[in-house]
């Protein structure tokens, strides 16, 4: 007698049989998700790995690389920024002729007070109280040789000044040829390596063009500068002697030259006297010039 299984054993084991596939599916695409995923992963792993490495070259790589001559270079750079500096100071209208120095000569001058405007310009320091002193210590001598005076030591200050500036044309014209001197080492080097071991060895032959274009490159880098910096300050320097000169000026336009003849202002010390061959009297003792 054959026995049937009953319908709801059936569904049983067909929902079973749906629930392992279903199971079974949904493992195998995670797994081939999981695959594909690490495979682009690895993928540009090793395309990185294979891919060479750029090494980044640091100011200090750069500096090592130049080679004995940086140290030079280096050393005028340090210059040039510290003339740059101290120049652009001493260029300034405001430091050549202070604006607190000129009103205190001005009011000392509107108030007569010459002596008071000398002593005030001895005890400061500055390119204005300084010529301002040396014309007051003509007054006494005449209009001519106050001006004479005064042109000799705005010239003088114009000469010191231009003579800091000139060092900046300097280092503009020898950074350049400090520079040339490592690109002549460097080829010098690189000669040397060919000569030795040929061209089976390219990272000393390479070391050694870098040692030429870096020295080339340093010593231009100082020079550009250093000329640009001293045509401005050149320039600079004009309007600020040209200012205190118009400042100078103005003191001494209305000096009462009349009433200070012969007067003794400051307190220079001169060294010209009547000859000692003069007598009291004026008259002029004979003179024995021993002949060898």
């Amino acid at each position: 007698m054959h026995t049937s299984t009953p319908p709801s054993m059936i569904q049983k084991i067909v929902r079973g049989f749906v629930r392992l596939s279903a199971c079974a599916l949904l493992v195998g695409g995670t797994f081939l998700m999981t695959s594909g995923l690490q495979a682009q992963d690895a993928a540009p792993a090793a395309e990185a790995s294979a891919a060479p490495v750029v090494h980044q070259h640091t100011l200090m790589d750069r500096f090592h690389e130049g080679g004995w001559i940086m140290y030079p270079l280096l050393l005028c750079s340090i210059a040039l920024v510290w003339l740059t500096v101290d120049l652009w100071m001493r260029t300034s209208i405001k430091s050549m002729a202070p604006p607190s120095q000129v009103t205190q000569v001005q009011d000392l001058f509107r108030a007569g007070d010459y002596v008071g405007a000398y002593q005030f310009c001895r005890s400061n320091n500055s390119y204005f109280a300084d010529i301002t002193r040396v014309g007051l210590s003509f007054v006494g001598e005449g209009q001519e040789a106050v001006e004479a005076a005064l042109f000799s030591e705005l010239n003088k200050t114009n000469s010191i000044v231009q003579t800091r500036i000139n060092y900046l044309s300097v280092l503009g014209v020898c950074t350049p040829m400090i520079g040339l001197v490592g690109t002549v080492t460097g080829m010098m080097s690189a000669f040397a390596t060919l000569g030795t071991s040929g061209v089976g060895d390219p990272s000393k032959l390479s070391a050694a063009i870098g040692e030429v274009l870096v020295a080339t490159a340093s010593g231009l880098a100082v020079a550009v500068p250093a000329f640009m910096i001293f045509y401005f300050l050149r320039n600079r320097l004009q309007v600020s002697m040209h200012g205190m000169q118009e400042i100078v000026s103005s003191l001494f336009r209305k000096m009462p030259y009349e009433h200070l003849k012969d007067a003794q202002v400051g307190e220079e010390e001169f060294y010209a006297a009547v000859p000692n061959w003069v007598t009291g009297n004026g008259e002029v003792q004979a003179v024995a010039v021993a002949v060898g």
